[in-house]
This record gives C-alpha cells, structure tokens and sequence, in this order.
C-alpha cells in the first residue's frame, strides 16, 4: 500500500502546497509514508486536472489518494463526479480525506464485513461532500455574478472589473519591448495569454505613435 497525496488550488495566486505540512503531519502521527506528492493549480469544478489523473495512472490496488478534504478533489458537477469516482474505483483506490474521518477507518479496516461497511458508509459521505461542495461552488458563482449584475445597474457606478496590475504590466510590456518571448514572460510573470495579447497591442499602439510624433 502506497499513501500519495493530492494537492490542488484554484489559481495561479493560490499556494497549492499550503496543505502540505497537514498531510504529512496525519501521515506521521499513523506511522505512514507519503511516496509521492501531486501538486496542480487547476479549478476543482474541471475534470481536466492532469496531476490528479497521473497520481491515478501511478496507483496500483490498494493505495490510498491523500486530501486534506474532499473539496480538493472534487468540486465538479453530478456527472463529471461520476467519472472520476468510476476511476477512482477502477483503480481500486481508496480516499482518505482529513475532513472525512471514516475514510482512514475503511483504509485501517482489518475483517471483510467491517471492511464492506465502513466501505459503503465512506461512499455516501464522499457522494455528500463532493454535492456540498459543489454546492458551495455554484453559491459562490452565484453571488458573483449578482455583485456584478448590482455594480453595473448603479447609475453612479462604472463597473471596471478586477483592478490592474499596473507594476506588473509595466514590467511586462517592458518584456516584450525587449524582445523576450511570451513563453517566458507567462512563466515569469503567470500572466494569461490574454492579457499579453492585450499588452503585446498596447507596445504596438505605444510603437505606432511614437513613430508619428
């Protein structure tokens, strides 16, 4: 049996790895292992998480996927869920979660019939808390968007988005002054592509008028 631990933010700007010292701390206080670490920054909502299905293709039967709760693994919809617990289980995995105390039961579980029941008990709470926290996605999605919908039907309001970073898109429009490639600036700076297209047309407008002046 191999413990390998999972970890995943939303964002670029989040710290994947803030959970790490917790997940090595359960492991320790168990006298377990953990071999290998996962570490992405993608949204719990996609499937498309490439660390999370390579730990899967590193699993043989038996091992355990370590979270530090279920959020971590699964915010995605009813089907998607589906998926990746049909993967999960067709690997023979089994999820231990620190917010899901049954599932460290089920992996300690010694007899089969303690084994089967803590095993149908850990399914349902997992099913739960992968709803609740979808749940939780959907109500903060939600609560967004009707912020937005608010900003933009004040009169006195304009609504302008998130702020820019303005340190930050100075240097980066510096970058691409000086020729540097977008692979580079993005895996500097973690700026979206987007943004540097919208930056890159903003030196070509700066080039345009200092040439005509």
């Amino acid at each position: 049996m191999h413990i390998r631990a999972y970890l995943r933010a939303s964002t670029k700007e989040q710290d994947a790895s803030r959970a790490r010292d917790d997940l090595q701390r359960f492991a320790g206080e168990r006298g377990l292992k953990i071999v290998s670490w996962y570490v992405e920054n993608e949204s719990g909502a996609s499937l498309a998480r490439p660390e999370l299905f390579r730990l899967l293709s590193d699993c043989h039967p038996g091992d355990i996927l370590l979270v530090e709760q279920v959020d971590r693994l699964s915010r995605l919809n009813a089907e998607d869920w589906s998926k990746l617990k049909s993967a999960i289980t067709s690997k023979r995995v089994r999820v231990v979660a620190l917010d899901l105390p049954t599932s460290y039961q089920l992996a300690n579980s010694g007899d089969d019939f303690t084994s089967r029941m803590l095993d149908a008990i850990n399914g349902m709470m997992l099913d739960m808390l992968a709803a609740i926290a979808r749940k939780d996605y959907e109500d903060r999605r939600r609560r967004q968007r009707q912020g937005i919908e608010r900003a933009k039907a004040r009169p006195e309001t304009v609504y302008k988005g998130r702020p820019e970073d303005e340190k930050r898109n100075a240097s980066i429009m510096t970058m691409l002054t000086n020729g540097q490639s977008w692979n580079s600036i993005i895996a500097a700076t973690g700026c979206s592509r987007s943004t540097l297209s919208r930056l890159a047309q903003r030196v070509r407008t700066k080039v345009v008028e200092q040439g005509g002046a």
